[in-house]
Order: structure tokens, then sequence, then C-alpha cells
């Protein structure tokens, strides 16, 4: 009885959410900016209608699992090799520049700050390993809210798979280095690989299956059913790693990125269209629940309590991704747009960025709490003012690069053309 005035709780959130981004949407700003409000404000540091037993609770964590996997089908049904054969090697290159540039950029200003205040300077990598990671769902929710299309959403929606792949490497990689300094032996050597491989293996084998089902061409409900026992088994090996790991840290978005893309190299192009025609009224309210979730732990309080490292963090940051797509763009010779918008795309950040948090704090509490303090309480703040910002901006990218409203939905041409 009680987890079911839980879930009712919950149920109510997502539709105050949804009405929050109607209302924000006819502000001409993106629907996500309400989401992410609505779970602040409904989330444990404001009005706890989403509250911490909830968010702590295992069935709401599987259920969060479960629709990041899906979602990841928007950013891994655009890998299929024939689209960015052409544009691969610009989308590398780019994706490199950008975040390694961050992380450098990041590193070098905290490393700087902290020789001067007197603060141990491994933690100034730290940083640089949170900041270079990027959360592709508020920028796709763009995309899809807005039908943008064009060379910065073409580039943009490959970017974020790499770049979520890049920023696990790096951020583990210099955790793990941290940590053995500090003599802290609960992050192993070996999940610096398992952490990014596992997810890439679980999606590839389970899209291969999903790819024998799903490439018979069938009706609306079959095919639905048929992704969504696929997305499930996706999922629920993740699952099962997850329980075997020492920390449940896999990304499930990822699995999902890696399994959406193994099953649209196996099918035809006009069933691919057709399959994410019956699946994006499921991707939209995907969509809310995940971002309701990435609102929900910020503390809009941290606003008030932000101090100079968070400001010096939210600006290199922003450096680091606009200068470092910059010059990644204007080396491969990308079009114009893409060099001078596609790193305000970029700056969405808070999901992945927490995650990271989480783990840096955890090798830094016990031998170090007061850097665990530093960095848990500069990533939090920056996290809400960022998230904020970082949402007009992103909306203002697509804008002013001209790809709004030039992708027309497939759902009501497929949907005439299919057998029922």
């Amino acid at each position: 009885m009680h987890d079911i005035l839980l879930i009712l709780r919950l149920l109510l959130a997502i539709a105050l959410a949804f009405a929050v981004g109607k209302l924000v949407s006819k502000l001409k700003l993106p629907s996500i900016l309400g989401w992410l409000i609505a779970g602040m404000i409904l989330g444990p540091h404001a009005f706890s209608l989403v509250n911490q037993e909830i968010l702590d609770n295992v069935w709401y964590q599987n259920i969060m699992h479960i629709l990041e996997c899906g979602v990841g089908l928007m950013i891994g049904t655009e890998l299929v090799w024939n689209k960015i054969k052409k544009s691969g090697r610009a989308i590398v290159i780019t994706t490199l520049t950008q975040s390694l540039g961050t992380f450098l950029i990041v590193s070098l200003i905290f490393g700087i700050v902290f020789l001067i205040t007197d603060v141990p300077l491994y933690l100034a990598f730290l940083f640089g390993g949170i900041a270079l990671a990027t959360a592709p769902a508020p920028a796709l929710s763009i995309v899809r809210e807005f039908k943008t299309k064009g060379p910065v959403t073409s580039t943009l929606i490959p970017m974020a798979a790499l770049d979520d792949i890049v920023g696990c490497i790096v951020f583990f990689s210099t955790a793990a280095v941290v940590a053995a300094n500090l003599s802290a032996g609960d992050l192993p050597a070996y999940m610096i690989a398992l952490v990014v491989i596992l997810p890439l293996v679980i999606g590839v084998v389970t899209g291969l299956l999903a790819g024998v089902v799903l490439k018979k061409e069938r009706n609306r409900p079959m095919t639905l059913i048929l992704l969504a026992v696929t997305i499930l088994a996706a999922s629920g090996v993740g699952f099962l790693f997850n329980g075997l790991l020492p920390r449940p840290i896999l990304n499930f978005m990822l699995i999902g990125m890696s399994f959406s893309a193994a099953f649209s190299n196996m099918i035809p192009e006009k069933r691919l269209e057709q399959i994410m025609g019956y699946f994006n009224p499921i991707l939209g309210f995907a969509m809310i629940i995940v971002i309701l979730n990435l609102g929900a732990p910020l503390d809009y309080h941290l606003i008030l309590g932000a101090g100079i490292y968070t400001v010096i963090y939210i600006l290199a940051r922003a450096c680091g991704k606009y200068f470092g797509a910059f010059c990644g763009a204007a080396f491969t010779k990308s079009p114009k747009t893409v060099r001078n918008y596609l790193g305000l795309t970029l700056l969405p950040h808070s999901g992945i960025s927490l995650v990271f948090t989480g783990i840096a704090v955890g090798v830094l509490s016990g031998p170090v709490p007061e850097c665990a303090q530093i960095i848990q309480g500069t990533i939090a703040a920056a996290a809400v003012i960022n998230e904020i910002i970082a949402v007009i901006m992103a909306k203002k990218g697509f804008e002013w690069a001209g790809e709004f409203n030039k992708n027309i939905a497939v759902d009501d041409t497929e949907r005439l053309n299919t057998p029922m």
C-alpha cells in the first residue's frame, strides 16, 4: 500500500511537470526547462512530492534506468554507418577537441586557483574529469521538441554517444590515479575498462538480437511490443551486471545507444523510420520523466550559496566546450554554423556530473573529507545554475544555426503507408 502511494505521488509529479513544460513553452522557451524546474520544485529540497524515499527506492531507480535505455534510442538510431561515414572523421575530431579541451582548460584554471589557495592540485584534475562530460538528454529534448535539422543537429547526435565514452574513460582514469595516490582502494583499476566497454557489449549483443526480430515489417502494436521486450532485455542484462560490480555505475543510456545502433544497422531505413515513428510518443513521455528525475536532486537553495569555485567552474567549462568545439569544427572544415553554435548545444551537464561527483566524493571522503566537501558543494551548486542557463543557450544555439522546424515528423506519413 505504501509503494502504491509513492507511485501515485510520482504520477502526479509527472503530470505537473508536463503542465509546467506546456506553460514554459508558451514563453518560447523549451519545455525541458519547465520539466527541470518542476523537478527542483517537487523534489526533496522543496515541496518533496518526489521525496528522497522515492528517489532511493529500487523500483524507481530501475524504472529510470529502463527509461534512460529507451531515450538512448534517439542517439543510437542516428548511428547508421551509411549516414555517418561521410562526416565520421569530423565528428570524432570535434568530440575529442571539445571534451579533452574542456578537461585541460578546467584542470588548468583550477590548478592555478588551487595553487594560490593551497588546495591539493589533484582536485583540479577531478574537476576537469567531471566537467568534460555532456548530458545528452536536454539537448536531445530540444531537438525533438523544435524538430531541428541541419549540420549542428547531425553533428551533435552521434557526438553524444562518443562524448559519453570519452567522458567515462577520462574521468575514471583520473579518479583511479587519484584513488591510488590516496590509497583509497575502493575504485579498482578494472572498473575503468568495464564502465566503458561493458555497456557497449551489452547493448550490441542485445541489439543484434533485436535486429533479427524487428527487421520484418509489422503493425504498430506488434512492433512496439517487440521493441519494449528487447529494451527490457537490454536493461535486464544491465541490471544483472550492475549487481555483480562493486558499485552500480553502468551507464544505461550508453546501453540504449549501442543497442539501437546495432539493430539500426541491420534493418532497412524505411523500417527504421517506421519503428521510431511508432516509438516517438513513448519517447516523449520517457523524456519528461528522465528530465524530472534530473531536476529532483538539485537543491535550488545552492544558488544563493554558490561561491567563487562554482562561478569559475561554470565559466571554465563553458569556455572549454565552446572553444573546443569551435577549434575542432574549424580544423575539420565543418560548416560555419557547426563552428559557431555547436558548443552552445554541449553546455547541459547536470545528470552525468552528479554521478561523477558522487564517485569522486566516495574516493575523497575517507582520506581527505575537506576536499570531498569542496567538490560536492561546487558541482551541486553549478548543476542548478548551469542547467537553467545551459538549456536556454542550447535552444539559442539551434535557433541561431537556423535549424528550427526543419525536421518533418514521420508519425503521420508512416502511419498512412503501414498496414495495421
